[in-house]
């Protein structure tokens, strides 16, 4: 979580996203009027427009965006500004092919989509840098401006990077991390399969190889390198924008996307966060129904709970307002009735204080048209306006939640090394892929508010400490410093549980020759004597825990308790190791940790939550079923019911104090009723 957020909004707003570049000149103050009228007092722009400043290299014109800013400025309209970076114009990619992104195999991605481009084509940082710096001089002190938006959802649609400029830039980062060639060699074990390398022109990022199965410690390693080169991007841009934005105006950039450190760009380059927010696509017609988990789009507050770990109080700068989809992929139905004022609130809720729809009109032409924004083609007002409308009311009756805190007594810890080996290593995500999400579930599902933390080489005591549990699901790579940070954290008093594979691998990603949890085994007391998958084709695994058949998941670590503190708490049911133990404890300080051999599900999990006293805190002020979400936020003494119903039918919520009902100031207590997708906030 960051400590020193720069930018914080002062009250809850709505916004959307608008392109004056696609409409005509004389729909900009009616369309902008219309917006106010619901609510709406900020619009982003320009995001993808750079040839709309400089439509030739060198040549620079302001008069499209000159002439908008005038009219919002007319109406009183705000607005965030956008560097137009993930969009080079043709004249650009044309004549400096270098700048393009490349496929594994060589093939260049050529223009006619968006974010073809390298971070590290030097001729493509000049160029992008001169059109920064010509945007803030010329915009930045523009009294309607109070923001800027960064590029546009860095890592989206690709964050794989093999151009030329990639490789030169990667051997760079490898020489600086490494230092010598003796060194990269033993880090990346290329002894195995002859792989050494002799010379720095040898090394390249990842190539095509047979079944693009390439030496996952080095696939490890150009992760680390693609994300410090969409941080270093994103940094370039906010040091120059820097130069010129005015007092009390913010830098951020929008979307939280993979292979990226998102933690480490907000607090080098970003004064706030902010987040493009689609539950819509958990409706899409590739959607599987026969295997959802049920969730559906209440899985975006797990989304919504990762943003919240890098920025507690961000910004929504994408929320769904339109069905979603392109003319090539994404088929989606129309939101119903309520849901646009279930997910604004879904992101309200989870920390968000300004919250932007996209887009305000459907787009006419191009890859987005079936992209729908809050009025369709017609331009004529329609059942998503009212919505809006209802939704603006609501926000008034809520204002004073602005700035309140989410709060949670468990947290998930993650971290990017784990994070970035599981998409390397198969058997690592098998694991932590279900687990997390598991664990997610049956937080949600037991209405136990959750945190995600990440730990970063910045992660205090305090912040752990914040939390009575912590579980770290399957850290097969773990550091001194993590371990020490986490002995500290028990010590102090906390509950740590982990899983299956804890502590197998050192940073490089190669496994260690030291049993098994590795670094953390003089804190939990256990010993891992054998590992094995639980195979399709056998009966599902199980521990007997206080007399109770608990299921154990995908995975069984075969364990003995082998310190002075140690216990068996529960051991497995069946197969060849039935008997021996699935859950050690081991008391250290004030606290303890919990060894489990298994990987999560939803049912251990709340048996987990159940014996650390943490399940379903807030039971003795209301009942609500599975399907609808709590979040509680706390401000200034006062604390804030959020429930959520993502159902298609009225859920009955039990208030067992009395509250009040921010929507129309009244007391209620008992048996309330809400409406199929609707929504509450209670104040106690």
């Amino acid at each position: 979580m960051r400590k020193n957020q720069n930018f914080q909004w002062n009250t809850l707003q709505l916004g959307t996203c608008y392109y004056p570049e696609h409409w005509d000149r004389t729909l900009w103050e009616d369309d902008l009027n219309r917006m106010l009228a619901c609510g709406i007092e900020t619009v982003r722009v320009a995001e993808f427009a750079w040839n709309l400043t400089e439509p030739r290299e060198g040549e620079f014109t302001f008069a499209l965006f000159d002439a908008f800013l005038e009219t919002a400025q007319k109406t009183g309209m705000k607005v965030i500004f956008s560097t137009p970076t993930a969009t080079p114009p043709a004249w650009l990619t044309e004549k400096y092919p270098e700048v393009l992104n490349a496929r594994m195999d060589g093939v260049l991605y050529r223009h006619g989509m968006r974010r073809h481009y390298n971070y590290n084509s030097p001729k493509y940082r000049e160029l992008a840098a001169r059109i920064v710096e010509q945007l803030g001089a010329h915009y930045a002190k523009h009294p309607s401006i109070i923001g800027w938006q960064i590029d546009n959802e860095i890592n989206c649609e690709t964050n794989e990077f093999y151009s030329e400029s990639d490789t030169a830039a990667f051997r760079i980062f490898l020489k600086e991390k490494y230092g010598t060639l003796d060194a990269l060699n033993q880090a990346w074990g290329t002894v195995f399969w002859n792989q050494t390398y002799t010379d720095w022109t040898e090394i390249y990022v990842p190539r095509t190889t047979v079944h693009n199965s390439v030496n996952p410690h080095q696939t490890l390693d150009y992760i680390r390198f693609v994300s410090e080169s969409a941080v270093g991007w994103c940094r370039m841009q906010s040091d120059i924008l820097r130069k010129y934005v005015k007092p009390g105006d913010f830098i951020t950039t929008n979307g939280m996307f993979q292979r990226l450190d998102n933690h480490k760009m907000a607090d080098t380059a970003l004064d706030v966060f902010t987040y493009d927010s689609y539950p819509n696509f958990a409706y899409c017609l590739d959607q599987d129904p026969l295997h959802s988990d049920g969730l559906n789009d209440r899985k975006w507050s797990s989304n919504l709970t990762n943003v919240r770990s890098v920025c507690p109080h961000f910004g929504i700068m994408e929320q769904q307002s339109g069905a979603n989809g392109w003319n090539t992929r994404m088929e989606a139905p129309a939101p119903k009735p309520g849901q646009m004022m279930l997910w604004v609130m879904q992101s309200i809720a989870h920390g968000a204080d300004y919250v932007s729809f996209f887009r305000w009109r459907t787009c006419t032409k191009g890859t987005e048209i079936y992209w729908h924004g809050i009025l369709d083609y017609d331009n004529r007002d329609n059942r998503k306006l009212e919505e809006v409308c209802r939704i603006r009311d609501r926000v008034r009756a809520i204002a004073e939640t602005a700035g309140s805190s989410y709060q949670a007594n468990v947290a998930m810890l993650r971290d990017y090394d784990n994070v970035w080996d599981a998409e390397v290593d198969l058997w690592h995500q098998r694991l932590a892929w279900s687990s997390e999400e598991e664990i997610f579930h049956a937080a949600q599902t037991s209405h136990t508010p959750l945190d995600y933390v990440y730990l970063c080489d910045s992660t205090s005591l305090d912040e752990l400490t914040a939390y009575s549990v912590l579980i770290y699901p399957h850290p097969l790579i773990l550091t001194e410093k993590r371990a020490a940070l986490l002995k500290a954290y028990v010590e102090q008093g906390g509950t740590l549980i982990f899983g299956a594979r804890t502590g197998q691998k050192e940073i490089s990603g190669q496994c260690v020759m030291r049993p098994m949890p590795g670094l953390l085994a003089e804190l939990s007391g256990s010993d891992v004597r054998e590992f094995t998958f639980v195979g399709p084709a056998d009966e599902p695994q199980s521990m007997t825990w206080d007399g109770q058949q608990v299921g154990t998941g995908l995975f069984s670590d075969i364990m003995d308790a082998v310190g002075e503190n140690a216990r068996v708490l529960a051991v497995y049911d069946r197969d060849f190791y039935q008997g021996r133990a699935a859950l050690i404890e081991s008391r250290c300080g004030k606290g303890r940790v919990l060894h489990f051999g298994g990987t999560f599900t939803r049912d251990n999990t709340v048996r987990f939550l159940d014996d650390a006293g943490v399940l379903d805190p807030y039971r003795n002020l209301l009942s609500l079923p599975a399907c609808c979400e709590l979040a509680v936020k706390e401000k200034d003494g006062r604390r804030y019911l959020f429930v959520l119903n993502y159902t298609s039918q009225p859920q009955t919520v039990t208030l067992h104090v009395t509250a009040t009902d921010m929507d129309n100031q009244t007391e209620v207590s008992g048996d309330v009723s809400i409406e199929a997708y609707g929504t509450r906030v209670y104040r106690i």
